[in-house]
């Protein structure tokens, strides 16, 4: 992590947002992407963030901004957990970019795939 948690019980959004470096409204976005991100509102409706939930935003924060994952894959991939010992690619392949896997890109292409041919079929009947 970039920054030490203080030794607090429990934080604002501001404090979180100045403590990982991540905007109030890209964490209320993450809440609502990210179901294993859910702070505890206090009486008043305030976000109240424990030290675990900053944790959790940093973990966010890296899988998006450093190891390049979408959404989707960083849901995947807090999901499943880290592959220990298992490398991302095998002996004859080379290391996907962004930080898929096969599976995961595989599941993408095949996404874009569909997406085109609907695109081709609305270009056919204009």
């Amino acid at each position: 992590m970039a920054l030490e948690i203080p030794e607090k019980l429990f934080f604002k959004i501001g404090e979180v947002a100045n403590i990982t470096g991540v905007k109030p409204h890209v964490l209320r976005y993450w809440e609502s992407e990210f179901k294993l991100l859910k702070p505890v509102k206090s009486a008043t409706g305030q976000r109240v963030y424990q030290k675990k939930d900053v944790e959790k935003v940093f973990t966010i924060k890296k899988l998006l901004y450093e190891e390049k994952y979408t959404i989707a894959g960083a849901k995947r991939r807090l999901t499943r957990g880290p592959r220990e010992g298992k490398p991302l690619a095998g002996k004859d392949e080379k290391q996907l970019p962004l930080g898929f896997d096969r599976e995961e890109l595989l599941s993408l292409l095949g996404d874009l795939k569909k997406e085109l041919r609907s695109i081709v079929d609305i270009l056919k009947d204009a």
